[in-house]
């Protein structure tokens, strides 16, 4: 089910776990691959891709880095850099972990090249101090706004993490009139949402995270933008 460059010998045993953590949706993490080779078949945005490996589909989630969010100025052209990167091409990932929203994360790699380290040097990209294990990231984030790449040309950009906390307090707790019938039901996905009101119930009232990819407390975008 993987194709990887490093597994464990137990693999029928991994497999199992792994296919019930997907169907699930645990938050603990099964046993991880060292790396994955696939091909990225769609981009969410500037540090979110999704790789197809042996017909299975991963979202994977770049470390050490975080973009500007979709709604967010420089949002789109991220979004676009990372797509004229790797879209349509088989790259690497250096797996560490997984998410709580069950995304994998690591480093993205391309003919030799560190797309991550490569969107933060072209000033499409932050270093994600948060969560940092590779220091060098600060330096090359450093260049890039010393010489005004990407977002840094704009007078005062604004951090995605204090966008999405600003987000968060903005967004209203209950929606007024159309919430008063809903109930917490089975419902896990925004294709099963009927109305933004609903996506928003069973975000802040059910605790639904899984409406909520960017974690900037919009729920499903597509129906509450």
């Amino acid at each position: 089910m993987f194709q990887v460059v490093t597994l464990a010998t137990s693999s029928k045993r991994f497999l199992l776990r792994c296919v019930a953590y997907w169907l699930l949706a645990l938050l603990t993490p099964c046993a991880l691959a060292e790396a994955l080779n696939g091909l990225v078949v769609s981009i969410a945005d500037g540090d979110t891709l999704t790789v197809l490996v042996d017909k299975v589909q991963y979202k994977v989630r770049l470390t050490e880095i975080d973009t500007p969010e979709r709604a967010q100025p420089w949002g789109q052209r991220a979004k676009q850099a990372l797509a004229s990167k790797v879209f349509q091409r088989t790259v690497l990932i250096q797996v560490t972990g997984y998410d709580r929203y069950g995304r994998v994360l690591g480093r993205v790699y391309l003919d030799n090249r560190d797309i991550n380290r490569e969107l933060v040097n072209e000033g499409h990209a932050w270093a994600y101090r948060q969560y940092l294990t590779d220091q060098d990231f600060l330096a090359s984030e450093a260049r890039a706004r010393d010489q005004h790449l990407g977002l840094w040309a704009s007078a005062k950009p604004i951090p995605p993490w204090d966008w999405r906390r600003d987000k968060r307090e903005a967004a209203p707790t209950i929606e007024p009139l159309t919430t008063a019938s809903l109930q917490c039901g089975n419902k896990q996905y925004c294709r099963q949402m009927a109305s933004c009101a609903e996506a928003r119930f069973y975000l802040q009232t059910c605790g639904v995270t899984t409406l909520d990819g960017d974690k900037d407390g919009i729920p499903c975008e597509v129906l509450c933008n």
